[in-house]
């Protein structure tokens, strides 16, 4: 499916983007068509029905902010060891096999079905993060030839920073999908 798609828009957009499009259909389609055609008119309304029903379902299942903002604030709080410790569990539950680094560039290196992924936690507490650790972590990955190098960050990560990181792909985990990765560790 192409990610411009209005079914690939739907799926990353909130529920009731969904049920909007759902109920301009049906009034359209009674509106505008003959009476014994309307019900097929409003059948084109289901696949709508189901991505803002699936959507709803997804954002009921994550975290309230409440609870994201609590995480955070826990990680924050932690020294390193025990944070390395809560994102090894973390990773660990989702599947991957983890590999404590003791470089300085990457703190964790993740297997999972022969893919390999590079994290940097280490400065997870700086109150803003710019490009250079992102080069570092970027440059220690294509020496080990892994597949994704990830950042993890509490604080800002800056506009160039961003920039460099969407540009090289370098995956940038901070707010809330960092707090739905450890929520359930903390």
């Amino acid at each position: 499916m192409s990610s411009n798609s209005l079914y690939a828009v739907l799926l990353r957009s909130p529920w009731w983007a969904s049920m909007l499009v759902v109920l301009v259909i049906v009034l359209a389609s009674g509106a505008l068509l003959p009476a014994q055609y309307r019900p097929f008119g409003m059948l084109a309304a289901l696949p709508f029905l189901g991505i803002g029903l699936y959507r709803a379902w997804q954002q009921g299942q994550g975290p309230n902010s409440k609870r994201v903002a609590q995480a955070l604030e826990r990680a924050g709080a932690m020294p390193w060891r025990e944070f390395s410790a809560l994102l090894q569990r973390a990773y660990e539950h989702q599947g991957y096999a983890v590999t404590p680094l003791s470089g300085s560039a990457a703190d964790f290196k993740l297997t999972f079905s022969g893919r390999t992924i590079l994290v940097s936690a280490k400065r997870w507490k700086a109150a803003a993060h710019g490009v250079e650790p992102l080069r570092e972590l970027l440059a220690a990955g294509r020496s080990q030839d892994v597949d994704i190098c990830v950042y993890i960050s509490l604080g800002e990560v800056s506009a160039q920073a961003q920039s460099f990181a969407k540009e090289q792909g370098v995956t940038l985990v901070s707010g809330q999908t960092l707090a739905s990765l450890i929520l359930n560790h903390v």
